[in-house]
């Protein structure tokens, strides 16, 4: 089983050093033993683990269901029809971003077309910015 400072961890995992600390206080990952000088010693578990979160974060998943995850067992021991359970709702999330990012592009790519592109006060892409709906 490998041992870690928390610069390794972070070297390895790309997560970093003051992220890790975060990661220990809100309880997303196990704090680590502590040598007698008061150093943290991190294993192959939180290796596992931190990789976890970064990667699960760059799929885009929310900091809750990265949690949920965790909870179930995390990338050791959850069960696979809860881990389908949050996996799928983040589906939908992802899918209702993609229809309003092609919505946009839409938007953008009409406007943009109507734009002459002189060099005149009088533009589609302001007027269009200017009548957006304010939420």
């Amino acid at each position: 089983m490998g041992r870690f400072t928390i610069g390794q961890l972070s070297r390895r995992t790309g997560v970093n050093i003051e992220t890790i600390r975060y990661f220990e206080k809100v309880r997303l990952i196990a704090s680590p033993p502590r040598t007698e000088g008061g150093h943290r010693i991190y294993d192959d578990d939180h290796l596992r683990a931190l990789s976890f979160i970064r990667r699960a974060r760059e799929l885009g998943f929310t900091p809750e269901e990265v949690r949920g995850i965790l909870t179930l067992g995390g990338p050791t021991n959850a069960c696979c029809d809860e881990v389908r359970d949050i996996a799928s709702r983040h589906l939908e999330t992802v899918r209702s971003k993609m229809a309003d990012l092609a919505r946009l592009e839409g938007l953008l790519a009409s406007t943009i077309d109507r734009c002459t592109g002189d060099h005149v006060p009088r533009c589609a892409v302001i007027d269009m910015i200017e009548r957006a709906p304010t939420q």
